[in-house]
This record gives structure tokens, C-alpha cells and sequence, in this order.
């Protein structure tokens, strides 16, 4: 999912917030759950349990050693049934595992969620393990050999792309057992250290004016207009988490070092070179991304935070003042009904199938909004399975930012339901897609506001709220990726303490964030909450390349005729069938050409100088 959020202004008296907000924001839905599943002990998940791993040990004894003949046959012995029968076992058991982890992620500090997590994931662990010799005996069998099955059989022509995709892994394959040690150990290795990190987090108190709140809480604090109130908020961050930076130091060398090992084993030469695989994208693609960002750091965070310093009567922004509100910035709640309303207007403006997709999300149970003790931070849509359907996960608080965030998810949501189609195999969309629709989405809903607004005032409050998040989504994401690129080259020369931690960790930031941010002690530990660095090293870039292409889709978009949103759909049904050069294409845009990223750098620029000629009038 996704990065931690970046929440909007608290616009409530901290004595009486969490009451009244509450009541403001009217009844916010918990998803059910009971689609996948109606409980934990009935007969319809033991059953699909049982049968998972029945029909796990059946394909491995039916198949194992067997495919290379099945590529000469057709019908029942085929390739194509082979291929048939992996799918359907892929649906079963990931329903098997959305159910757990869903449940896990409502609350976390439930010892019964977390035994009932870990048993589940045990269990996924052995059928992968049954499962195991499918890819990697596909990908020994002679590509010549592999395009006549699929001339032969259209079942298995059907799965073309996921073959495709596969043989990509070929050159880090290792032999069978090596893949079954590296999968059974990850249950105590690297699966073990990121639950560690999940229940640490969702288990940290956060002491501030009389109040005991959680991690969500508490950083929601940051947005509030007391600077006195964001000050006394960040220094309660930055105790618990150095109280607590033994603990996230161990977990970060863990895993470092966990995926140098297996790095070095698969043969890969570039650190983030594992993460540009599983995205399908081009390494040099990657590297031109970044450096047009840091490239634009003067331009875009250095320029706006100057501006920003300068509105709130300041020489130099305290690191917790980065997301303080405007004095412009309305201050009403947005109430729940209020945000649907919104996110389905601006979708529905653009394509009624959109909205109607979305529409499901709030009507059918498929949406968790409140803010609860040990739920995951932040927020994320989880795409299950094709024959369940997606959920997604907030965390609402009633600011312009929930909404937005909202959005972002629901264009996931609506993604992966497009995308369901393609089946089990085949649906899910590489990072550097997988961002397209949910930027696309939370633009419609940004444009769609930005449009009613005739005030000048909150004009300006919505243009600055938008570029931070697009520089939280491009700039901060990109150092993000820095940051993990020097403490992962540093790491393989030794373990780093927390100190040699925190220092690459504020060179990064005082890079990005530029000379109009103060940053001062005590924000050295603010790596050790960012989820990504821990669940899915170097994710983060996907962000910025899923914001710079919707950029320049938007844009497309803005000046296109008749048929962009019958493209646009065309893109998201398309899953993971197809690459992104090929799916770009029809709009004219080529994320290959180095200068494909200054363009969508170039509108978080013109707002900025929207803004600037805001303030001069």
C-alpha cells in the first residue's frame, strides 16, 4: 500500500477533537468481511483451507516433472490446463490470505488476529512450497519449446504475458531446493521481522497534553494551527521512537542484510535492482526519474517552502511545521456522506462506469474509515482476489487530505476491479502502474473542487495543500528511495547503529527539503515509522513515477477529444498483461525518453506559480 499519510489540519480545540469530531463526521463504515468468508472457525474457511492444501499436494504430484511433456499436448494433459488449474489454486489460497490479513490489519494488538495471521501464513507457506517447482520448472524448459505450446494450445496461449513475465525471473532462478529453504525461512526470517515491526508500531503510546494516542493520532497532530501544539507534538514522537530505535535499528539491519543475502545469491548487481524486476521497468528508467527530481529540488520544495515560511511570518520552517496549515485553510469537518459525495461526483464527471464501480465500495461493506486502537496506519486497497472483490483500507479524520486520500484509494479500488478480469495470474499491475489510477483519481477530485472554489483565500489554501502532496508523493518519496539506497550500500559494509541511521537519514532530508526547513534534534528517528523501508524495500519510487505520469496523462486528458476515458479503461483492464511502454502509447507518452519527466515535474512548477501569483494580487 502505501505511504504513511500525510493528514490534513486538526481543526478542533485538542481538549474536545476526538468527541465532537467524531459526532461531526457521522457514521463511518467498517468493511465486512463476510464476502471472503463468514468467520474464522466456520465450515466454508476450514473447508477452503483443507482444500487448498489437498489440492496444492495433488497439482504438485499430477504436474512435478511432467510439464515439458505437457507443452507437446493439448486438452486435459496440457500446458494449458497446467496453467488452469495454478490459477484457480492461486485464487483459493490468496482468498485464504486476504481474509487473515485483513483481519490482522483491523487491529493489530490482538494476540488472537496475530496467532490466527502467523497460522494462516504458515500454512500458505507449505502449499507455496507443493507450488514451488511450477515457475521454476517452466522456466527450464527451451523458450522454442514453450512458443510451440502456445501455438498448440490456446489455454496456454491465454497466459502468454504471465509466461513471458516469468522467464524474466529466469536468470536469478536457483536450484529447487535453494527456493524451498529461501521460502520455508522466511517464515522466521523475514515475514517473522516484519510482523515485529507491525505490532511494535501499532502497540507505541504517544503521551501529549494529558491525551494517550496512537501513531495516527498523534502525527495528525502536525497539521494542527497551534504551533505551539505541532512543537509538543513532535517532541512526543521523537521520545517514543528513540525510545523505541533499539528495536526498529535491529529490524532495519535484519532485513537489509536479509535481502544482500539473497541478492547475492540470485546474481543481482544494483541494490534496487529485485524492486525494478517485480516492476517490469528499466533500471536507467528508474535512475532518470530520480535524478529529474533531485534535479528539480530547488524548483519545487526549496521554492514552495520558502514561499511557505514566509505566509506563516517565519525566517526558517521547524521540521514539524512542513504540513502546517494555511491561516486561508477552511476549518469546517467534511463529514462522511460529504466526502463520498465528492469523490463520487468528480469520478462520475469523468466516466458514470467509474463512479459506478466506486459507488460499490460505500454500499456493499467494502470500505474501513475509523480510526480504532492497533489498526494499520495510513491507508491502502487490497485487491483480495478476482472472484471476491477489492477493500480499502483509511484511516478518517474529516480533513481535505481524508478526502483526497479517499480518492487515491478508491482509484486503486476501482483498478483492481477493472483489472480482476484478467484473472488471478495476470491482474495484478506492476508499481510503476499500479499508482497511475489512484494519482489519476485523487486529480479528478483535487480538479473537481478546484473548480467550485471562487474564494481567493481558500483558492490559494487548496493550491498549497495540492503541491504538498505532490511534493510529499514526488520529492519526499524520491528521498525516500535515497535514503534507502545509502543505508542499504552502507550496510553491506557492517551493521549501522541508530546514530549512522539517523544521519544518512537527515543528509537526505536537509537535501530535499532545502534551506527553508530547520531541522533540528530529535528528528534523526523519523525513519524508523515509514512502513515501506520494511515491508517492500525501494517501493517508494513508484509513487513519484505514478505522480509524473499522471501528470502528463492529465494533461493528455485536459486537451484530448472523444475516446481518452475508453483508453484510459482499456489501461487499467489491461492488469498486468501488458508493459507500460505499450500501455502509454495510445496517449502519446514514452516514460523511456529522459525528458518525459520534466514534463509532469513542470505542473507541480505551474502550481507553485499559480500560487505565487495568488500571493502578489
Amino acid at each position: 500500500m502505501h505511504t504513511p499519510l500525510i493528514r490534513s489540519p486538526n481543526r478542533q480545540a485538542p481538549e474536545t477533537r476526538g468527541e465532537h469530531v467524531a459526532e461531526a463526521l457521522g457514521t463511518l463504515p467498517q468493511w465486512n468481511l463476510g464476502d471472503l468468508y463468514p468467520s474464522r472457525d466456520g465450515s466454508a474457511f476450514i473447508g477452503d483451507l483443507v482444500k487448498a492444501r489437498v489440492d496444492a499436494a495433488a497439482f504438485q504430484e499430477r504436474w512435478k516433472g511432467n510439464l515439458a511433456a505437457a507443452c507437446g499436448k493439448t486438452g486435459n494433459e496440457g500446458l494449458g490446463e497446467a496453467l488452469r488449474q495454478f490459477e484457480a489454486l492461486e485464487d483459493l489460497i490468496g482468498r485464504i490470505g486476504s481474509y487473515a490479513g485483513l483481519g490482522y490489519y483491523s487491529d493489530m494488538t490482538d494476540p488472537a488476529n496475530g496467532k490466527f495471521f502467523a497460522d494462516t501464513s504458515a500454512a500458505i507457506t507449505g502449499m507455496a512450497g507443493d507450488l514451488l517447482f511450477f515457475g521454476l520448472e517452466l522456466n527450464r524448459i527451451d523458450d522454442a519449446v514453450m512458443d510451440e505450446a502456445m501455438a498448440r494450445d490456446a489455454g496456454a496461449a491465454h497466459f502468454r504475458p504471465w509466461l513471458e513475465d516469468l522467464r524474466k525471473e529466469k536468470p536469478y532462478q536457483l536450484d529447487d531446493k535453494l527456493e524451498q529453504l529461501f521460502l520455508e525461512k522466511s517464515q522466521t526470517g523475514a515475514a517473522a521481522w516484519n510482523r515485529l515491526f507491525n505490532e511494535t508500531q501499532a502497540e507505541l503510546k504517544f503521551e501529549l497534553d494529558g491525551e494517550t494516542l496512537p501513531l495516527e493520532s498523534v502525527l495528525n497532530k502536525l497539521q494542527e494551527p497551534d504551533p505551539e501544539l505541532r512543537a509538543r507534538a513532535a517532541e512526543a514522537i521523537g521520545r517514543v521512537f528513540k525510545q523505541n530505535i533499539r528495536v526498529f535499528t535491529l529490524i532495519t539491519n535484519t532485513l537489509a542484510k536479509d535481502k544482500d543475502i539473497s541478492d547475492r545469491w540470485r546474481g543481482f548487481k544494483d541494490i534496487a535492482d529485485s524492486r525494478h524486476l517485480s516492476n517490469r521497468v528499466e533500471g536507467e528508467v528508474v535512475d532518470a526519474l530520480a535524478a529529474a527530481v533531485k534535479a528539480a529540488y530547488p524548483r519545487l520544495s526549496h521554492r514552495y517552502y520558502t514561499m511557505k515560511a514566509r505566509w506563516l511570518g517565519m525566517d526558517q520552517l521547524n521540521y514539524w511545521d512542513r504540513n502546517a496549515p494555511l491561516p486561508e485553510t477552511p476549518t469546517q469537518v467534511v463529514t462522511w456522506d460529504e466526502a463520498r459525495d465528492t469523490v463520487l461526483s468528480a469520478y462520475g464527471d469523468f466516466a458514470p462506469e467509474m463512479a459506478a464501480i466506486a459507488r460499490d465500495f460505500f454500499d456493499k461493506g467494502w470500505i474501513d474509515a475509523p480510526v480504532k486502537p492497533g489498526k494499520a496506519p495510513g491507508a491502502f486497497a487490497h485487491p483480495t482476489v478476482p472472484s471476491a472483490h477489492p477493500y480499502v483500507l483509511v484511516n478518517y479524520l474529516g480533513k481535505p487530505r481524508d478526502v483526497m486520500t479517499l480518492a487515491h484509494e478508491l482509484g486503486h479500488g476501482v483498478h483492481q476491479v477493472l483489472a480482476g478480469g484478467q484473472g488471478a495470474l495476470m491482474c495484478s499491475t506492476p508499481l510503476t502502474l499500479a499508482e497511475t489510477a489512484s494519482v489519476f483519481g485523487e486529480m479528478l477530485t483535487f480538479r473537481a473542487l478546484l473548480a467550485r472554489t471562487r474564494d481567493k483565500a481558500e483558492r490559494k489554501a487548496m493550491l498549497a495543500q495540492k503541491v504538498e502532496d505532490m511534493i510529499n508523493t514526488v520529492v519526499r518519496q524520491i528521498a525516500f528511495y535515497e535514503f534507502e539506497r545509502r543505508l542499504h550500500t552502507a550496510r553491506r559494509d557492517g551493521e549501522l547503529t541508530s546514530e549512522q541511521i539517523g544521519e544518512i537519514w537527515l543528509s537526505v532530508q536537509a537535501e530535499s527539503l532545502g534551506p527553508a526547513i530547520r531541522i533540528s534534534e530529535g528528528y534523526e528517528t523519523w525513519w524508523s515509522y515509514i512502513p515501506h523501508f520494511i515491508h517492500s524495500p525501494f517501493y517508494v519510487y513508484a509513487y513519484a513515477f505514478g505522480d509524473c505520469l499522471v501528470n502528463s496523462l492529465y494533461a493528455v486528458y485536459q486537451n484530448a477529444e472523444d475516446g481518452f476515458q475508453e483508453r484510459y479503461f482499456e489501461l487499467l483492464k489491461a492488469g498486468g498483461t501488458k508493459h507500460y511502454a505499450e500501455l502509454l502509447k495510445p496517449f502519446g507518452l514514452d516514460a523511456t525518453d529522459p525528458s518525459f519527466w520534466d514534463k509532469g515535474l513542470s505542473m507541480i512548477e505551474g502550481l507553485i506559480d499559480e500560487l505565487e501569483a495568488l500571493d502578489r494580487a
